[in-house]
């Protein structure tokens, strides 16, 4: 594709193109650094390190890349990815998911400002969002302001879900009370980490124009580019919020498969009882197929496994985190003595038990254990989405 035959206009222009056709003045003259990946392009799929070191020529002094990856190629959980050197632009790459997730002083030393353009998926636990909460911290310390890129959320930024994080249970997949939905855009959860959690950088949002607060990816007229490896389908995204849960659980969220998160399973379950279990609940906006799997990594690698596929029918009415709560009570029921939730360690949590510390607590794995009926599900999944709302609306930059 040339830039003689650009694919048609979207109604949504982000952060990055922004900033290119009018650059905000804390970028004059300034040397920077980028936090970004390989999702981090525009809407001719060009990459942001390249847009911004060709309109800034010299001025990009370093680059920064969160979990997976600067190229998104390395896999999920204590996987680190080194330090590296881009040899055409002849700058360092600091990895963020390497001895530490904090920026250190020295990769900072001579930068006046930290550009961030990352993709976010709108869910808790992705690790995006706690990178540049290490960022602004680090950023902070040495008084070098924040820019960030926003982005849309692909989730939509109208419908929070998911209880809020508790303190005692924070994580490297969870610094802050927000819910396992947040529907923030990347520029208002920075806005918002920076003032609830006290942080004080300095921090200027390039927002986006013909971003509304209704509007799924679908809706932003661009195409979905994988911000890790095993998010490659917008379906995907979609159901993460619940069935990220899964990996609490000796299930299979389907690593392994060409389509993770879409997937749940394991060799000891039978498909055609799980869906029937399923059939028995109210879940509005999802269908279950039985089907059968072979994970070529991870757990239950090598091993045909029963399961189902998660098919969403309406994204308005579908409820990620209800769904994936319900769906680990069926598998419970159906196989007592197989079903075990996981030990630590998981990201970088030695002690406390990993459905804990994806749940944001130690209520749902309580809840469940003593079995799930209509009113234990409700107060499992529960948000003040009210309070919510009235918290981070001093943040928000699309009403």
């Amino acid at each position: 594709m040339t830039d003689d035959h650009p694919p048609a206009g979207p109604p949504v222009t982000i952060g990055l193109e922004n900033c290119l056709r009018s650059p905000p003045k804390i970028l004059s003259e300034a040397r920077f650094g980028l936090l970004a990946n390989q999702a981090s392009v525009d809407r001719r799929f060009r990459y942001s390190h390249d847009l911004l070191s060709e309109a800034f020529p010299g001025r990009l002094r370093a680059l920064f890349s969160p979990q997976h990856g600067f190229c998104g190629e390395d896999q999920d959980n204590m996987i680190e990815t080194p330090h590296g050197f881009h040899r055409r632009l002849g700058i360092p790459i600091y990895s963020l998911y390497a001895e530490s997730r904090k920026p250190a002083a020295e990769s900072l030393d001579g930068l006046d400002c930290l550009v961030v353009d990352l993709q976010d998926v709108g869910t808790r636990v992705y690790t995006f969002v706690w990178t540049l909460s290490y960022c602004l911290e680090a950023c902070a310390e040495q008084a070098v302001p924040v820019v960030v890129l926003d982005r849309p959320n692909p989730l939509g930024g109208h419908r929070a879900e998911g209880p809020r994080l508790q303190p005692p249970y924070a994580s490297f997949i969870g610094r802050a009370p927000v819910p396992m939905a947040h529907a923030l855009t990347l520029g208002e959860m920075a806005r918002y980490l920076n003032g609830s959690m006290g942080i004080g950088a300095t921090v200027e949002v390039v927002p986006m124009t013909g971003w509304r607060r209704e509007m799924t990816w679908r809706d932003t007229g661009r195409r979905w580019i994988p911000p890790s490896p095993n998010l490659p389908r917008l379906e995907g995204v979609g159901l993460y919020p619940g069935m990220v849960l899964v990996e609490g659980t000796n299930l299979s969220e389907g690593r392994g498969t060409t389509t993770p998160f879409e997937i749940v399973g394991a060799p000891f379950i039978d498909p055609d009882a799980l869906a029937d279990a399923l059939g028995q609940w109210d879940l509005p906006g999802i269908a279950y197929r039985p089907l059968a799997f072979k994970p070529t990594f991870q757990k239950w690698q090598g091993r045909a496994s029963g399961g189902v596929f998660l098919h969403v029918v309406d994204d308005r009415a579908f409820r990620p985190y209800r769904s994936a709560v319900v769906l680990l009570a069926c598998i419970r029921q159906l196989c007592p003595e197989a079903f075990a939730w996981l030990s630590p360690p998981y990201e970088y949590e030695t002690e406390k038990m990993p459905i804990d510390v994806l749940s944001g607590g130690r209520d749902l794995r309580e809840g469940m254990d003593g079995g799930l009926t209509p009113t234990v599900l409700e107060e499992l999944t529960a948000l003040d989405e009210d309070g919510w709302w009235s918290e981070v609306e001093p943040h928000l930059l699309y009403r």
